[in-house]
């Protein structure tokens, strides 16, 4: 029988103990198992025939795993391509509202201009009116103490 290197030697436990200075009963070895040791060593290789059908199994996972892999790229690369349709169709959608919006402003600032004539009429007339009521007030005032000098001769 064959002995592992770790193992203890021929010099027997108590020996190897009393060298390391530990007493007998304190030391412990760990149990090996020899035989599973050996049956370890012992591995044969698989059959020419084995290793042909392992490689055959081998390249067909691999070959399923790259398609796999290949088309969940794709899949990928599909999904961006509809994302950037659907965008781009917004995009479009927004361009046409922003056409629609500029077209409008340019009806109301036209329409505007149209109106500017009218518009600074009717600030004349409110300043001139205004001033007919500042006037209006004065005249009031003044026909107030004409009333009141009016009385005042009326009593004499």
């Amino acid at each position: 029988m064959r002995r592992h290197p770790r193992t203890r030697s021929s010099t027997g436990p108590g020996m190897a103990a009393a060298a390391e200075g530990v007493p007998e009963t304190h030391r412990e070895e760990p149990v090996r198992d020899d035989a599973a040791v050996e049956t370890a060593e012992e591995a044969r290789e698989p059959a020419e025939a084995d290793i042909t059908e392992l490689c055959r199994d081998m390249f067909s996972k691999m070959a399923t795993y790259l398609t796999g892999e290949l088309t969940a790229t794709s899949e990928d690369y599909k999904l961006l391509e509809n994302m950037n349709k659907l965008t781009s169709l917004k995009y479009l959608e927004m361009k046409d509202i922003a056409i629609n919006i500029s077209r409008n402003l340019k009806d109301l600032n036209q329409k505007y201009a149209g109106l500017q004539p009218y518009l600074d009429q009717i600030n004349v007339i409110e300043e001139q009116v205004a001033a007919l009521e500042q006037a209006a007030y004065k005249l009031d005032a003044y026909s107030k103490k004409l009333e009141a000098k009016y009385k005042k001769l009326e009593k004499r």
